[in-house]
């Protein structure tokens, strides 16, 4: 009972941190509203692909060695906050357009990006992402102890790969629906600036921060 109740708050604080409004869901977003439920599921399956990634590191204590390098860190920080600030400016020229968007993947929406070039995109956003790699480590650290098996271990990088798929894809699958779409293009030059000033400030927050 006591490890059911420990994997609990471990999986609750796994949904908090990758199902709040952040950089990797407001781009699943846009991109479901825009291009349709497959390229929504494809920068989706490049998100999940990262964070794995990223737990898979911290399971096995790469990423932990990773963080005592600073430089590592201000590489991946000074990577992630450019390249935020590259969505941030795509989505200001797309609200300043009155003509289909052009901010949600990378291409132009009258030529929907391939499935292989949205999966990489958010493969690339997760993994410049330096707040992925110490939130996973302090849910590794939060889940496992001293006396902690690999049944463990697997069974948290399970319990949250399902979670992950689940969040992630669920967004891609919402937003694709005939009512969202519509929302957004009634409101498209609107959405397009909310999302810009979000990178803006994201990107900003980032450079600046002291990951």
């Amino acid at each position: 009972m006591e490890n059911i109740n420990h994997l609990l708050v471990v999986f609750t604080a796994y949904v908090i941190a990758a199902g709040s409004p952040g950089p990797s869901t407001l781009r699943i977003m846009g991109v479901a509203m825009t291009h349709g439920r497959q390229a929504g599921l494809a920068l989706a399956a490049g998100v999940i692909s990262g964070s794995l990634f990223w737990g898979l590191s911290a399971a096995t204590g790469v990423s932990a060695l990773l963080a005592r390098y600073a430089e590592a860190l201000f590489v991946l920080k000074v990577f992630g906050g450019l390249y935020l600030l590259y969505l941030a400016v795509r989505a200001a020229r797309s609200a300043m357009t009155s003509g289909p968007a052009t901010s949600t993947g990378p291409a132009r929406a009258d030529t929907p990006p391939s499935s292989a070039a949205l999966y990489r995109h958010g493969l690339i956003m997760h993994l410049a992402n330096p707040k992925a790699v110490l939130a996973w480590i302090a849910l590794v650290t939060l889940g496992l102890g001293a006396e902690a098996s690999w049944h463990d271990v697997a069974t948290i990088l399970a319990g949250c790969a399902v979670l992950s798929v689940t969040i992630f894809g669920g967004y891609a699958l919402v937003f694709s629906t005939a009512p969202m779409i519509r929302i957004y293009r009634r409101a498209r030059r609107g959405i397009e600036g909310v999302l810009a000033a979000f990178f803006g400030f994201a990107g900003l927050r980032l450079l600046f921060s002291r990951v």
